[in-house]
């Protein structure tokens, strides 16, 4: 086994997925709105070796639960929320090593605005940024951005196909890597030979350029991604470089990890391109007894209301509204929404099954409670049954979990060869796949545009 990639799933938010627990005796995450709390947790996080802080992000509310967004409001689900690009150069200023990835949607606001923006990013982190690529989901989102509802799911992928395209022409075609110069002698800053237009002119985008940002240390953001119907997956398989997957059982991630390095591969990428990533659910304590005591605690302070919010934004499916024994599977071939909302439940899972196991958070496979050691045991079964690369760390409470894992798990997975011990390189996509490797390699789709080819 190779080591595994771990990052810290966050959210500029009072309430991520862990919702109710904002009660919790101690938990400090009304300090979301403050640069110190930020910076302390990218030092623990260093101090853990995390490949990066994953920052989430919506750009709507959850308001398809009972008719309306109060309940959300009421119980801080993922509101209030600020911007996650602008807490990074924060982080980065107080670390050298580990990486920050935002999510931001390709829906909403224009390829040219963001390309300038995440350049910045990686100038300002050394080559330490990654971009979490998303279409958004929430209706709320599109009349926040001033349509009367969501682009259609294909639409959504052929609008994103055509938004990194922009992107890739401006990152890696718009510069050459020599095109500043700095001459003071001949008074030339940047020789405008090597600097070009891209004159983009597509479906949905036209796009004059030149970029007005000059090559930052990886051009391209590292790529993550999350989608498991097909169309996802065909994205994922020719952009991503890192992806999220999902499944109700262990063998639903065996198969759907082994389909992308399949998809990559087909693309003429090698099936070792992309970082099959999922979510796990870890609580560590110095003894078992008192991991259970732990998630007895999050158990009882964990608010349904919350998580049923959360579920009818993410899914469309409002289950208070719907009989117990309506099947969810023809709840979502009924809607106008995602194919793949069903796949998060069960085979045959009914609304009562949801509305039951709503609060559960061990009903995932990636669900590991007890010392250091019986995580690391759970954790290295994962990724012999499913040939998964690593993992989001779900937060529960702040501080805790972050601190636990560092301080129990971390020093068992390094034991077994699973956890690196020390930083390889200092910008984010040497970390993942290798020192040397900092730019996009020649196999990946964006790679095409290199040096003003293909513009």
């Amino acid at each position: 086994m190779t080591e595994l990639s771990f990052n810290l799933f966050e959210m500029n938010t009072v309430g991520h997925i862990s919702h109710g627990l904002w009660k919790v005796p101690g938990n400090t995450r009304h300090r979301y709105t403050d640069l110190e709390f930020w910076q302390q947790q990218a030092r623990l996080a260093e101090a853990g070796l995390f490949d990066s802080i994953f920052l989430a992000d919506v750009i709507g509310t959850y308001d398809g639960y009972r008719d309306g967004p109060e309940t959300a409001v009421r119980e801080a689900v993922q509101i209030p929320n600020n911007d996650p690009l602008l807490v990074i150069p924060a982080m980065a200023a107080v670390t050298k090593n580990v990486g920050f990835v935002a999510t931001f949607s390709t829906t909403y606001e224009p390829p040219f605005a963001f390309a300038r923006r995440a350049s910045t990013l990686d100038h300002l982190t050394s080559g330490r940024f990654g971009w979490n690529v998303v279409t958004s989901y929430l209706p709320n989102a599109a009349r926040n951005f001033g349509l009367a509802d969501e682009l259609s799911h294909a639409e959504r992928y052929d609008l994103a196909h055509e938004y990194l395209d922009v992107l890739y022409k401006l990152w890696e075609g718009s510069w050459d890597d020599d095109a500043v110069v700095r001459d003071a002698t001949a008074g030339v800053y940047t020789d405008p030979s090597r600097v070009r237009r891209i004159d983009h002119d597509g479906t949905y985008f036209r796009v004059a350029g030149p970029h007005l940002s000059e090559p930052s240390p990886q051009r391209t953001p590292v790529i993550f991604q999350a989608g498991s119907s097909p169309t996802g997956r065909a994205f994922a398989a020719k952009h991503a470089e890192a992806v999220f997957v999902g499944g109700s059982s262990i063998e639903d991630f065996a198969h759907s990890i082994a389909d992308i390095k399949n998809l990559a591969a087909e693309n003429g990428r090698g099936d070792d391109a992309i970082r099959a990533l999922g979510s796990a659910v870890l609580i560590a304590g110095r003894t078992h007894a008192e991991a259970e005591r732990k998630a007895e605690d999050f158990e009882r302070l964990s608010s349904a209301e919350g998580y049923l919010a959360h579920a009818g934004g993410g899914s469309g499916i409002d289950l208070a509204a719907y009989p117990p024994e309506t099947r969810i599977a023809d709840i979502a071939g009924s809607a106008s929404r995602d194919s793949a909302t069903a796949t998060r439940y069960a085979p045959g899972a009914t609304v009562g099954d949801a509305l039951k196991a709503v609060k559960r958070f061990d009903r995932g496979p990636f669900f590991a409670l007890g010392t250091g050691a019986e995580i690391a045991d759970a954790i290295e079964g994962w990724v012999r049954d499913t040939g998964i690369d690593g993992f989001n760390l779900r937060q529960f409470v702040t501080p805790g979990t972050l601190e636990d894992f560092v301080e129990h798990v971390v020093p068992e997975l390094q034991k077994r060869g699973l956890y690196r011990t020390s930083y390889p390189s200092s910008t984010l996509r040497e970390n993942l796949f290798g020192t040397g490797r900092r730019r996009l390699p020649e196999s990946h789709h964006g790679a095409r545009y290199r040096g003003g080819a293909n513009l």
